[in-house]
C-alpha cells in the first residue's frame, strides 16, 4: 500500500487457489484497484524448471501470460481510480426483518451467518436474557478479532457476542466464559491452509457453576455447557471477525470438525497435579479459560505401558509442526507420578527432552520449510541451530515452554491423547461476570 500511495505501480503475486482471497482482502484494505497477478498452485516440492514453468506459462486467472500482466503492471501509469481508494459501511444492522422460522434459519444459512446446524434463532428477548449472565453493558467493546493477517480487525460489542451466544444453545449462566473467549481476540475460525481449530481448556470454580464435564466423554457431545460454549466461540469467531467463507475468508484445505465445538473441563480436583491456569501464574480460586491454536492432529496412547517412552516418542516427531498439549486421562496421569514425575514440569522436562528427531526429516516438513525456515536463515533460535544441524542429527524440536498438560476424563482407562496445539492465551472469567 506504501508503493501505490507513492504513486509506484505495482503487482502483487499469489498462486491462483487464493484469488478469491486476495481480491477479497485488497477490497476490505480500500484498494480494489489493487493490481494482482497468480500462478498455479503448489509451489512447495516443485523444481526449478517447474516454477520457470509457472512464470513463463499463463496467469491460471487472466488466461493471459504471466510475464505480460507484471509488465503491464508496474508500467502502465496509474490511473484517478487507482488511487481514489475505497470506503464502505462495515456495521451490521441490529435487526433483520421478521419471518416464518424457516425462512429465518434459511436466511441466517444464506448469510454464512450459521456453522450449518439449526441455530436457536436470536430474538430480542432472548439476546435480552443472554446479557443478565454479565453485569456488562450491551455496549461495551469487547474486542476485535480477524480471520488472517493484512485482513482488517472488526469490533465488537456484549450484545453481539451474546446474540453468536444465543444461536448456539448457551445459556445465561455460560455467558461470562464465552465473553472471556470474545475477548480473547484469537479466532477459533483462523484461515489458515492447515484447516486450524482452537480448543479451549476451563479452569477454577466456574466448571462446577455451571455443570462443565471433565469427566466421561469429555471431549465428546455429552454436556450442554462444553458443547454450547465450544459452539458459541466458533460462532463468533465467524461472524464477528468478518466472516469465514470458504474461498475468501476461510482457506483450509481440508477443513476441520473441531470447528463445531471443542471445549471442555480440566478435572483439577481428580488431578495429581496443579491445574492449567494455576500454572499460568492464576490462583486456584479464579476461573480462567485457555485457548490452544491448532487441533491440527491428534495421537492417542494408553499407560505408561513397557513402551510408554517410544509410543510417546513417535506421537512427538510425528507431527513437529505444532506444539503439543495432552489431554490425560487421572488414572494415566496418577502412574506417571509413581514413575517420579510428581509435577506437569517435570513430565513436560521429559517429553522436550526427547522430543528428537534428525535434522533431515525435520527440515523435510513443508511447513517446518515454510514457516521455521526463514527464522532460521534470519539467525532466530533455536531454529537457527537447527539448521546448522548435520542431517543425521538429533535435534530438539519442542522446547518445554511448548508443551502443556491437561487432566481430564471418566477413570475408565489409563488413556492420553496428544493434540497439536501452542497455548496462546489464558483469559480472566472472573472479569466478564
Amino acid at each position: 500500500m506504501a508503493l501505490e500511495e507513492a504513486g509506484v505501480p505495482s503487482v502483487a503475486v499469489h498462486t491462483h487457489t487464493f484469488a478469491r482471497l486476495a481480491r477479497a482482502t485488497a477490497l476490505a484494505n480500500g484498494m480494489p484497484r489493487t493490481r494482482q497477478a497468480f500462478v498455479p498452485q503448489p509451489l512447495v516440492g516443485k523444481n526449478a524448471a517447474e516454477l520457470r514453468a509457472y512464470v513463463e506459462g499463463a496467469d491460471p486467472i487472466s488466461k493471459r501470460p504471466f510475464v505480460q500482466e507484471i509488465i503491464e503492471g508496474i508500467t502502465k501509469p496509474l490511473e484517478g481510480e487507482d488511487l481514489k481508494g475505497l470506503s464502505f459501511e462495515r456495521t451490521t444492522p441490529r435487526l433483520v426483518a421478521p419471518g416464518t422460522e424457516d425462512d429465518l434459519q434459511r436466511l441466517f444459512m444464506d448469510n454464512h451467518w450459521t456453522d450449518y446446524l439449526p441455530i436457536i434463532l436470536p430474538t430480542e428477548e432472548r439476546v435480552a436474557a443472554m446479557l443478565k449472565g454479565t453485569s456488562h453493558k450491551p455496549d461495551e467493546v469487547v474486542g476485535r478479532m480477524r480471520p488472517a493477517n493484512f485482513r482488517e480487525y472488526w469490533e465488537y460489542t456484549v450484545e453481539k457476542v451474546a446474540v453468536n451466544a444465543v444461536m448456539a444453545g448457551a445459556r445465561p449462566e455460560h455467558f461470562p466464559v464465552i465473553l472471556a473467549l470474545a475477548a480473547s481476540g484469537v479466532s477459533a475460525r483462523s484461515s489458515s491452509t492447515t484447516s486450524m481449530a482452537n480448543v479451549a481448556v476451563v479452569n477454577g470454580p466456574i466448571r462446577d457453576e455451571i455443570g462443565m464435564n471433565s469427566g466421561i466423554g469429555v471431549l465428546g457431545p455429552y454436556n450442554l455447557a462444553n458443547a454450547a460454549i465450544g459452539r458459541a466461540y466458533n460462532l463468533l469467531s465467524q461472524n464477528l471477525q468478518g466472516g469465514s467463507v470458504p474461498g475468501e475468508s476461510y482457506m483450509g484445505s481440508m477443513g476441520n470438525p473441531l470447528n463445531y465445538t471443542a471445549c471442555f473441563a480440566e478435572a483439577e480436583e481428580r488431578s495429581p497435579w496443579a491445574p492449567l491456569h494455576v500454572q499460568k501464574g492464576m490462583k486456584p480460586e479464579e476461573s480462567a479459560v485457555t485457548i490452544f491454536f491448532g487441533g491440527w492432529y491428534i495421537a492417542s496412547g494408553f499407560g505408561p505401558r513397557e513402551t510408554w517412552k517410544e509410543q510417546l516418542h513417535r506421537a512427538l516427531v510425528t507431527f513437529n509442526f505444532i506444539p503439543p498439549f495432552l489431554v490425560m486421562d487421572p488414572i494415566c496421569a496418577r502412574y506417571f507420578t509413581e514413575l517420579g514425575f510428581d509435577t506437569k514440569e517435570k513430565l513436560i522436562a521429559w517429553l522436550s527432552e526427547n522430543s528428537l528427531q534428525t535434522a533431515r526429516e525435520y527440515w523435510d516438513e513443508q511447513w517446518i520449510q515454510t514457516l521455521h525456515k526463514p527464522l532460521a536463515v534470519a539467525g532466530v533460535e533455536p531454529f537457527a541451530t537447527r539448521l546448522k544441524a548435520a542431517p543425521d542429527q538429533l535435534i530438539r524440536i519442542f522446547e518445554p515452554a511448548d508443551i502443556n498438560i491437561i487432566v481430564a476424563g471418566g477413570e475408565t482407562q489409563g488413556a492420553w491423547k496428544m493434540i497439536g496445539g501452542r497455548l496462546t492465551r489464558t483469559v480472566s472469567v472472573d472479569a466478564w461476570r
